[in-house]
């Protein structure tokens, strides 16, 4: 893509360069990350890019282009620093509350913006309010509260009563800002405070470095726009946002190319323009070698030096693909959305830094004890986002347990670790170095460890209104009693249904902890509406007839929550067709009978509802909290259960329709 004049118009020489460079490819040599970042940085010419002039007033948060010399002193001229007096030093000498000097005053008054037109001769001086230009032959200033006015026959006179030393009271032409005087170099970036001295020193439009304008592409068949209706199989395309939204981030000017299907002309043609309008390309999706992926195709038919990595040992991140086409980065994320972030952000993010003039992004680890075993795979590098909670001496990290694919994992993580490539596992109990990501360090008010419910996010509103921030991690109800009982966690919301007494919770009250009472919700069997199997049947009743029905295919829940309790119970041993599908959440499942993926699962209500599916009651089940007993006096959990028991959380639970409140205890 040598001459995008040439060729961008002209499918039949485009077409023709990516099928002879298609027989030449030879990607996915897997490579290290550091080896990717060495051979992305050689092929890459250093330093920023040129420079632009803004105006001032537009240069906030830019980056000065070459050293700036004030042009002008500040301030421009001597100047009084507080309101009195302009006269001579020399005439105050002696002067005391008992023998006042007397001094003849001068027929002007020096007000801010007013130039002298009287000399101070000797034994005279001349009214002048801060921030007045000092008149020839004055060199002090003497404070208001010193003198006493008097009128004589031959005019006002002031008495003052103290001595002053040449220069007190005056604040000097240039003596803030000398002109010559370089007041910024080049690499520094403008803040409000830059602005000001800049403008005191003359300076109303500025050199900066120019801000790299990235091109954002987006490729594959089953993208769509935010918000626009999804067929099946469709995909929202969230990584534009999140990648245009991180080059400003990071000081370049995105230019948003649009959705492309893997459509070898169309993309060649995207490319070819994007390189012709922008300083750097990052493309997401069809960089794998599967049916449908054709990016890595049209990579190789840039000019030289042309594609330089096309696989990391990385996890997530092993598609990347980065490339410079003359001298502009081209890089080609994964698809996934966690992988796609990660890899903007590890590979991309210091380039374009390094193009926009900014120093590199200041990273900040803490040190962390791993909550849970996690196994790796040999051979690759791979991050771990996880959140983070108080623990005894050191944090606790939690994984976030969600995979690439997911939007949410790098906007709710606290950091990553890296698993170096040759471990197969870290053990629980280990300690991890934890990057934070965007350098924020400050602790959560409370920390929510267990099973989550809409009613949770009512109460966590209240909360977050008064400043009190909490931090969830749904992890299930019996995981969550867990970290209750090593203190990991302020609070541990669970509906734990003990198949033997029929209660919930209380039979899993454990030495150290206490249960504190938070609100009803139905669980019930979910279904497409009009489906003859499950219409009109009692709940136990449709899972008894379920479960022994071959062709009804059953998505369970994940071992330890407490929908997979109850229903276990239910099942009495039984293993019915979809059992082993066992997704995280109540959506998921409500997701999968919707879909018809699958024909039933149980769900609470709330959920049903919104899917627009049937609901069959099973339990009204308790959702309660058990609670460190070191945790009650906490401030923030007092107002925890101060805002539960409010007639402002009242009504929003009662306004959920299916959630039923009951007193917290």
């Amino acid at each position: 893509m040598t001459d995008s004049s040439t060729h961008a118009h002209d499918p039949e020489a485009l077409l023709a360069r990516v099928r002879h460079a298609a027989r030449q490819e030879q990607f996915l040599d897997i490579v290290s990350a550091e080896e990717a970042m060495r051979r992305f940085r050689a092929a890459l010419p250093p330093g920023r890019l040129g420079a632009e002039l803004l105006p001032l007033a537009a240069a906030l948060g830019r980056i000065v282009a070459e050293t700036l010399p004030a042009r002008a002193d500040a301030p421009p001229f001597d100047r009084a620093s507080v309101d009195g007096f302009a006269l001579r030093a020399a005439d105050t000498a002696g002067a005391s509350e008992t023998a006042p000097v007397r001094l003849r005053l001068n027929a002007e008054v020096l007000a801010c913006g007013a130039a002298p037109g009287i000399e101070v001769a000797p034994g005279t001086a001349t009214a002048i309010a801060t921030g007045g230009m000092i008149p020839r032959g004055a060199d002090a200033v003497a404070m208001i509260e010193w003198t006493e006015l008097e009128d004589a026959a031959d005019g006002p006179v002031i008495q003052l009563s103290r001595a002053l030393a040449p220069g007190q009271f005056i604040g000097f032409a240039g003596s803030d800002i000398a002109r010559g005087e370089a007041l910024l170099r080049a690499g520094a970036q403008i803040t409000s405070r830059e602005i000001g001295m800049l403008a005191a020193a003359g300076w109303s439009e500025v050199p900066v470095v120019r801000r790299p304008v990235v091109a954002v592409i987006s490729t594959g068949d089953e993208l769509h726009p935010p918000g626009a209706p999804l067929p099946p199989g469709g995909i929202t395309d969230s990584n534009a946002a999140i990648l245009c939204a991180a080059v400003t981030e990071n000081g370049g000017e995105p230019l948003a190319m649009g959705n492309f299907r893997d459509d070898a002309q169309a993309l060649a043609a995207a490319l070819d323009d994007a390189l012709a309008r922008a300083d750097m390309v990052v493309m997401s999706g069809g960089t794998s070698k599967g049916a449908g992926d054709v990016s890595h195709r049209i990579l190789a038919a840039l000019p030289a030096p042309g594609v330089l990595v096309h696989g990391v040992a990385l996890k997530p991140g092993k598609p990347l693909c980065l490339a410079v086409a003359g001298h502009k980065p081209v890089v080609v994320l994964p698809g996934f959305p966690t992988s796609a972030v990660f890899t903007f952000h590890e590979f991309a993010v210091p380039v374009l830094r390094a193009m926009a003039g900014l120093p590199p992004r200041q990273e900040t680890e803490v040190e962390a004890r791993l909550a849970v075993r996690i196994p790796s795979e040999l051979g690759r590098t791979e991050y771990v986002m996880v959140s983070l909670a108080e623990g005894e001496g050191s944090p606790r990290a939690f994984p976030l347990g969600k995979g690439s694919g997911s939007v949410t994992a790098f906007a709710q993580a606290d950091g990553f670790f890296a698993i170096p490539a040759l471990d197969q596992a870290v053990e629980a109990g280990s300690t991890v170095r934890v990057r934070l990501i965007g350098g924020a360090t400050r602790a959560p008010d409370l920390v929510i460890i267990g099973s989550h419910c809409v009613g949770l996010d009512a109460v966590l509103d209240v909360l977050a209104e008064q400043g009190i921030r909490a931090r969830t991690l749904a992890v299930g109800s019996l995981g969550g009693l867990a970290a209750a009982k090593r203190g990991e966690c302020d609070l541990a919301p669970a509906h734990l249904l003990d198949p033997t007494t029929g209660s919930y919770n209380t039979p899993f009250l454990a030495p150290g902890l206490v249960l504190k009472s938070g609100w009803r919700r139905s669980q019930g069997v979910v279904f497409r509406p009009g489906d003859v199997r499950f219409e009109g049947l009692d709940g136990r009743e449709a899972v008894r007839r379920a479960a022994l029905d071959p062709d009804c295919l059953l998505v369970n829940r994940n071992a330890g929550s407490g929908t997979r309790i109850l229903l276990d119970g239910l099942l009495a041993g039984m293993r019915p067709s979809g059992y082993a599908n066992q997704p995280k959440s109540h959506n998921a499942v409500a997701a999968a009978v919707a879909q018809s993926r699958a024909d039933w699962g149980v769900a609470i209500e709330t959920v049903a509802r919104d899917y627009g599916l049937g609901f069959l009651p099973l339990a009204d089940e308790h959702y309660d909290f058990f609670v460190p007993e070191s945790a009650l006096p906490r401030v923030p959990m007092k107002a925890f259960f101060e805002a539960l028991g409010s007639h402002v959380v009242q009504a929003r639970l009662a306004g959920l329709g299916v959630l039923r409140s009951h007193p917290p205890s």
